[in-house]
């Protein structure tokens, strides 16, 4: 695979959890990738749980990096269209792995535990790739 066309970056080390968002590192394009280049976001999640009841994850797009959007899940019912934040909840320890097209320059992940963070520990990884 062409160097240009895979980036693999760490988001967030190893680390206990907090109960509000917190923001990680920002994944984007490389100055080798043209714009929207890369269409494809892989999450890779190792999640201990111990007195959590779950983590929570939010990916959220942005083409300027100052602007970031919310991915969202959409319902449509007969001619209504539902749309909702879309937030991923895991409750259990173990390693996941998170897949999603996307047409952003940057992508930022965050993540939240819910209950006693103590002793909880999360580790993301997130490859950017073309299909």
């Amino acid at each position: 695979m062409n160097q240009n066309k895979y980036t693999l970056q760490s988001i967030r080390a190893a680390a206990i959890l907090t109960t509000s968002y917190v923001a990680w590192t920002v994944l984007g394009q490389t100055d080798s990738n043209t714009n929207q280049e890369l269409n494809q976001l892989v999450l890779y999640i190792d999640f201990t749980i111990w007195s959590l009841t779950s983590v929570e994850l939010k990916i959220e797009f942005s083409d300027d990096w100052v602007n970031f959007y919310q991915q969202v899940w959409v319902d449509i019912s007969w001619w209504t269209a539902t749309c909702t934040a879309l937030e991923y909840s895991f409750d259990a320890s173990w390693s996941f792995e998170l897949a999603t097209p996307m047409k952003a320059k940057f992508v930022r992940v965050s993540s939240k535990g819910t209950w006693t963070v103590t002793s909880s520990s999360l580790t993301v990884q997130g490859i950017l790739w073309i299909t």
